[in-house]
């Protein structure tokens, strides 16, 4: 597929995308999402570590381009919920279900779907100071979609999730980190430097120990701790028959770095 709605670069080990329609803010278009679910299947297929996700320009992503998705003069309703269905829904479970971490950039404003693309879909999140995140719904007289509902509540309490999602306001990316809504906020210079940072160190990382853990802590959310106790004792079984388990030991006995295959 010839991408104009997103930049893919393959790299050793490492999958880069960026959201690439700077002018609208990277606002999701229904081609835009086509050719993101296209990269992600070369992102499932191919030999990738982690997979670090961005936008270009000075904003992350602003949701959806409403313009897409207005009331037709005749009057005539619009089926969000088959948009949801259709594009935002399945981005979010691939995104979870993906072997390898998910690394988010947000490099500046996160609204809406945006905003819960980084929060629901990425499990390390990344900010850049002047980036902020908004959950507008509400204005809309609409509920947050993309996994917010989940997500929301689940980062950072009820009480702190239902004032962003009933009153909108803006939440700068300091602020983010401190009530833990995202794992790091770094200052602008800074930004692309730590993304490489986390890209080279997830690209020689026991890449199937990660999966794991993401599966195991995705699952605890509905598990009960005896079920939870199962899946760990399972997981440890299998893990511990790995060569990235013998490697990291022998490495740990000989005192150097481990050469970890990620398999």
């Amino acid at each position: 597929m010839d991408y104009k709605n997103i930049e893919f670069r393959p790299q050793e080990g490492v999958a880069r995308i960026w959201l690439n329609r700077p002018d609208k803010l990277n606002s999701f278009t229904a081609e835009m999402h086509r050719e993101l679910a296209d990269a992600l299947s070369r992102v499932e297929q191919g030999d990738f570590r982690v997979l670090v996700l961005s936008g270009k320009g000075r904003g992350f992503c602003a949701g959806q381009d409403l313009s897409e998705r207005r009331p037709a003069e005749d009057g005539a309703r619009v089926d969000l919920g088959h948009t949801v269905e259709t594009f935002y829904a399945p981005l979010i479970r691939r995104l979870n279900a993906l072997p390898l971490p998910v690394v988010v950039g947000v490099n500046g404003v996160a609204a809406g779907a945006g905003a819960n693309l980084a929060l629901a879909g990425g499990d390390i999140v990344v900010a850049a100071e002047s980036a902020s995140f908004i959950q507008p719904f509400c204005r809309l007289g609409l509920v947050p979609d993309t996994g917010g509902t989940y997500a929301l509540p689940r980062l950072v309490g009820r009480a702190r999730a239902m004032g962003l999602s009933l009153l909108g306001d803006k939440l700068p990316a300091r602020e983010a980190q401190q009530w833990g809504l995202i794992w790091e906020c770094v200052p602008d210079a800074e930004f692309e430097a730590r993304l490489d940072a986390l890209a080279g160190h997830f690209a020689t990382a026991p890449t199937k120990g990660l999966a794991y853990t993401k599966r195991a802590i995705n699952q605890s959310l509905s598990n009960t701790l005896d079920a939870q106790l199962d899946l760990e004792r399972d997981m440890m079984r299998e893990l511990g028959a790995s060569d990235d388990y013998a490697e990291g030991v022998a490495a740990f006995m000989e005192k150097r770095q481990p050469v970890f295959k990620g398999k």
